[in-house]
């Protein structure tokens, strides 16, 4: 105890010591000696470093590692931050919430049992949709944010507002199960899209499996047109529809589509002056089998080898 004590004692002294030798420079320095009577002062010393004085969390030992790197933001908006550029982002970006809040409200008309109205407000959700990306690449704003927002936006319009809105078109006619298998199934195979989407390399001529855009496109038309076919058969093209969203087969995007020589875009107008429903029906057909048709064409295509 005594050799502790007389330990202490001598610590002591060599910190007052190296306290009164720093005073003595400084006053030595020109600089003012600091007032020793102030008991804050006198407790931690006048030039103690900033990090002995903060006080130490509990938490947070005195050997814990701190992380003193600032931390840095990321932009939303990469590049240069003009005000032209700045509203031309907002305008992309409420385009890209329009079609968010559209959703939401097809999925409100849906609960109330207005599913004609619902329909079109997804189509309009599809435009919005359309129209963001077209506005992003001609001004110039594109961005990792307004990627991931309409991937957002897209997951809430065509994930969860579309099978909402088959769901309660779906009422009385099927039973209550199949029909929430089926519209569960779009909202599942969405997501898995979507997050696929936002990870691949992306194609310029084709999309892998059928885009959720697309998808509910589909299925708001079918609700408003209203197809004269059983209940059955509508929840097995819902599902049918879902899965085509998660495979692997290559479906032609409508930039490609358009390029299609003009006589053939003349048959789905004659017949859609005879049966516009039927038409409907079988263009919707015709794409969903052009995606395997073109995965077996591929694969028994001759490979090339270049030595």
């Amino acid at each position: 105890m005594r050799r502790s004590s007389t330990f202490a004692r001598q610590v002591l002294l060599v910190r007052v010591g190296r306290r009164d030798d720093r005073s003595h420079g400084l006053a030595d320095r020109g600089y003012p000696e600091p007032h020793r009577s102030h008991p804050y002062l006198r407790e931690i010393g006048a030039h103690q470093d900033l990090a002995s004085v903060m006080p130490i969390s509990p938490a947070v030992g005195p050997s814990t590692p701190v992380d003193d790197a600032p931390s840095m933001s990321i932009p939303l908006l990469p590049g240069e931050r003009t005000p032209a550029r700045r509203i031309k982002f907002a305008i992309v970006q409420s385009c890209t919430l329009s079609s968010l809040m559209l959703g939401m409200l097809a999925i409100f008309l849906a609960m109330r049992g207005d599913t004609r109205t619902a329909a079109i407000a997804l189509i309009a959700c599809v435009i919005f949709d359309g129209l963001d990306g077209a506005l992003a690449r001609k001004f110039g704003v594109a961005s990792p944010f307004g990627a991931q927002m309409d991937s957002l936006a897209d997951m809430c319009s065509f994930g969860l507002a579309a099978p909402v809105v088959v769901y309660a078109s779906l009422a009385g006619s099927v039973s209550t199960p199949a029909a929430a298998i089926a519209c569960a199934l779009v909202a599942a195979c969405a997501a898995i899209r979507l997050a696929r989407f936002n990870v691949s390399p992306k194609d310029g001529r084709f999309f892998c499996g059928v885009p959720t855009t697309m998808a509910a496109a589909v299925l708001a038309l079918v609700v408003i047109i209203g197809l004269p076919v059983p209940g059955t058969v509508q929840v097995a093209g819902v599902a049918l529809l879902a899965f085509t969203m998660v495979s692997s087969f290559p479906y032609a995007k409508l930039a490609r589509l358009v390029k299609l020589p003009p006589w053939l875009w003349l048959l789905p107008v004659v017949g859609a002056l005879l049966d516009a429903r039927l038409t409907f029906a079988l263009l919707v057909l015709t794409y969903l089998v052009s995606g395997p048709a073109l995965w077996l064409v591929a694969r028994r295509a001759p490979r090339i080898v270049i030595d």
